[in-house]
């Protein structure tokens, strides 16, 4: 992934996520854009880091995680959290039904309304060309509901036999 966080000090890191953290306070300016993206690239390399290390199926993202996929079946029983297209997400229903989900968890998810990146198709990494801006609670129900149905463990696999493969071959 192209952008890192790893050559920012404490106090650089402690100020991104300060200002990322009163956006009523924000102005649209190119410095706190870029100190977004490096927060939301750096959620995403720990979040991809960690279910292709760790089986997904056992994984928990928060401590509410049954409450959220229940609600998230609940309201979206039917949607494939495989492979999502821009319009289930964003189009105009989408966003008004995915709004009220979200709204339920205001005060239970930390930052819940925060913008991060979200993978469409669940067997990629975050690219460009699957990759799309979410907020974290919605982030949140669409990759717990992939880690329990099973559809992050690609990925997780494919790191198992490519470190089998890499051992065999020393």
């Amino acid at each position: 992934m192209a952008f890192s966080m790893s050559n920012l000090n404490a106090a650089e890191l402690q100020q991104i996520g300060a200002s990322l953290s009163r956006p009523e306070e924000l102005e649209n300016n190119s410095q706190i854009e870029m100190q977004w993206a490096l927060k939301a690239m750096d959620h995403a390399t720990i979040h991809y880091n960690l279910i292709s290390s760790v089986d997904p199926t056992c994984l928990r993202l928060t401590r509410i995680d049954d409450k959220i996929y229940h609600q998230f079946r609940e309201e979206f029983p039917d949607l494939d959290v495989a492979k999502l297209t821009e319009d289930q997400l964003k189009s105009a229903d989408a966003k008004e039904k995915w709004r009220n989900f979200c709204e339920k968890f205001k005060g239970e998810i930390e930052d819940y309304n925060m913008g991060t990146l979200l993978r469409l198709n669940c067997e990629d990494d975050y690219n460009p060309d699957t990759t799309t801006f979410s907020v974290r609670t919605q982030f949140l129900a669409i990759e717990i509901a992939r880690n329990r149905e099973g559809h992050n463990s690609y990925l997780y696999n494919k790191k198992q036999e490519l470190k089998k493969i890499l051992n065999n071959s020393t």
